[in-house]
């Protein structure tokens, strides 16, 4: 297996239109949760991807191991359990902003221990990709994400980290030390430059970049959306220029950059090469409405290069 991401998917519900989720009438179904996304990103990009995860024994479980299944992801490891629920979200929009509603307290995928994780997949992988927000949900899924990241560096597993911070998940105090440790066990990071700000307490893209860089690992893409991306790769700095799109949704376009990047890097590509690819991936991703639809296949991010 080229990648193998732990988390939690979560099935989302789109209100129709421009409608406030207190006047909605009709929604539309669709697949969220950031890890899930990055494989559906992975896979689109070339990889052989697999997940480790629990979800219900419900329809929405259901549906996503359809989704997984048509897009070649790997399933082994996913835990159904029985009586527990998947977590959902309900997103209204209007042309400036989109509104988030989370359903997801106590989702089968919170209750990830260290003992779910797949000891002999996780080493045998070329790359493990996890992210703060499976390590907000509980304290046993941040126990297993660690677990996780520890085999992968003891197996010599490139790992790859999101902080991905949530504000509601959890105390900033909290997810600071957790995402500074994270980092220590990565070899590849990629925060963006809002959430970069607040974890670091400094201002300028430069500095935020710089002290994720020295932490450790081999590899950081600091995201900045319209403005493009930042990449140090040992000791080096590159600007990767953003793609030209016209955005309508910017839901899962960093989950899509981060799939794209880990794909072409475990291809062989170069962190330059990667970067390039992956800003085109989550430029795209942002042309149509959802966090799975828009992501790009392999041979349309070419097309686009």
């Amino acid at each position: 297996m080229d990648i193998i991401a732990i988390g939690e998917p979560l099935l989302e519900f789109s209100a129709v239109g421009h409608a406030a989720l207190d006047s909605a009438d009709e929604f539309t179904t669709g697949f969220g949760g950031d890890t899930s996304n990055f494989l559906v990103a992975a896979a689109r990009s070339g990889a052989r991807a697999g997940y480790v995860t629990r979800i219900g024994a419900d329809p929405f479980g259901d549906r996503f191991l359809r989704l997984w299944h048509d897009e070649g992801i790997e399933t082994t490891h996913v835990i159904r359990a029985e009586g527990e629920r998947t977590g959902v979200y309900f997103i209204s929009r209007d042309p400036a902003r989109s509104v988030f509603t989370y359903y997801r307290a106590d989702s089968a995928a919170s209750r990830l221990t260290p003992a779910d994780i797949p000891e002999s997949a996780v080493a045998g992988a070329r790359a493990l990709h996890v992210s703060g927000i499976t390590q907000a949900i509980s304290l046993s899924a941040c126990d297993a994400v660690f677990h996780a990241m520890t085999v992968a560096k003891a197996s010599g597993t490139l790992v790859s980290y999101d902080p991905n911070y949530r504000p509601q998940l959890w105390a900033l105090e909290r997810a600071r030390a957790v995402v500074a440790r994270s980092i220590e066990l990565s070899d590849v990071a990629f925060p963006n430059i809002e959430e970069g700000r607040v974890l670091t307490g400094v201002e300028d893209p430069l500095e935020v970049l710089d002290w994720y860089a020295s932490h450790g690992p081999r590899t950081v893409v600091l995201k900045m959306g319209a403005e493009g991306a930042l990449l140090w790769h040992e000791g080096t700095r590159t600007e990767v220029k953003p793609h030209p799109c016209n955005p309508v949704d910017s839901t899962g376009a960093g989950d899509a950059f981060d799939g794209a990047f880990m794909a072409s890097l475990v291809g062989g590509a170069t962190p330059a090469e990667a970067a390039r690819h992956a800003a085109i991936a989550g430029a795209l991703t942002t042309q149509g409405h959802g966090a799975v639809g828009p992501i790009p296949t392999r041979a349309t991010i070419l097309a686009a290069a």
